[in-house]
């Protein structure tokens, strides 16, 4: 496991913002949510109103793709997001309007490919690896930018309490043991 330190997440995000996937890799820096997470997360998971996101499904590859709800009851969770954030997904809406001159359905996964299919979490990997070279940052495993999340929100003074319930974890114990 590695995390980024305060300045490699900014140097980072600077570098993703306004290329592929950019707003994906601010949502997964900023709120800790697992990959499978926010692959199946569908516009209508936002509350634009609230700057909020709710979790409520995974996305699951066994001979293709499909949508499941998450393992735990206690995985099922809304989490704040950061005004900034609220900002990338917006454009990142505007984008998919434009691109497809149509409004996106609610129930459209946010984030997909061309083809309009579920992100591949290997494709991912592999793109925020490059990301990483590109911004000049050590190699780390997509799993870690949730750990990321957590050690960053800590250092800001979150109480592990809030950091535990938007991770989704049983117990602040557990949060503060990983």
């Amino acid at each position: 496991m590695r995390v980024m330190q305060p300045e490699e997440a900014r140097r980072f995000l600077l570098h993703a913002t306004g290329k592929p996937y950019g707003a994906l890799f601010a949502l997964a820096l900023t709120t800790g949510m697992r990959p499978s997470e926010y692959l199946a997360l569908r516009w209508s998971d936002i509350d634009w109103q609230k700057e909020i996101v709710t979790v409520m499904r995974t996305l699951k590859k066994g001979k293709g793709w499909s949508f499941a709800p998450t393992k735990r009851t206690r995985s099922r969770r809304v989490v704040k997001l950061a005004q900034w954030v609220v900002d990338q997904l917006r454009v990142h809406y505007r984008l998919e309007v434009a691109q497809s001159g149509l409004t996106p359905m609610a129930t459209q996964p946010i984030f997909h490919s061309c083809s309009g299919r579920p992100i591949n979490s290997d494709y991912l990997a592999r793109l925020f690896k490059r990301r990483l070279r590109e911004a000049g940052l050590p190699a780390m495993r997509l799993y870690d930018l949730r750990h990321t999340a957590a050690t960053l929100a800590l250092s800001a003074g979150v109480s592990a309490t809030v950091i535990s319930e938007q991770l989704g974890h049983a117990t602040t114990a557990f949060t503060l043991d990983v």
